[in-house]
């Protein structure tokens, strides 16, 4: 489900970023603030559950990131 989530919210921020790259910087960064703060929370579990809990919001924030960086990365690349 969280998985469906993620892919969804990059799907989404891709093609925000690729119509309009100005505007898409806004959501982006709420995305990875809310997931960094998952990260955060799940890291201050004791030994190695921190690093456990605090992994998939890591990796969700890095996806995020590639995703609109990716559309804005295409629309320079576009001839028009």
């Amino acid at each position: 489900m969280i998985i469906a989530a993620v892919v969804g919210v990059c799907v989404v921020l891709a093609v925000l970023a690729f119509f309009v790259p100005r505007l898409s910087r806004h959501p982006e960064r709420g995305t990875q603030r809310s997931l960094g703060a998952g990260a955060r929370t799940g890291g201050k579990a004791p030994g190695v559950l921190g690093k456990l809990f605090s992994k998939p919001f890591r990796t969700s924030s890095r996806a995020v990131g590639r995703s609109g960086k990716a559309g804005r990365r295409s629309r320079r690349r576009m001839p028009f």
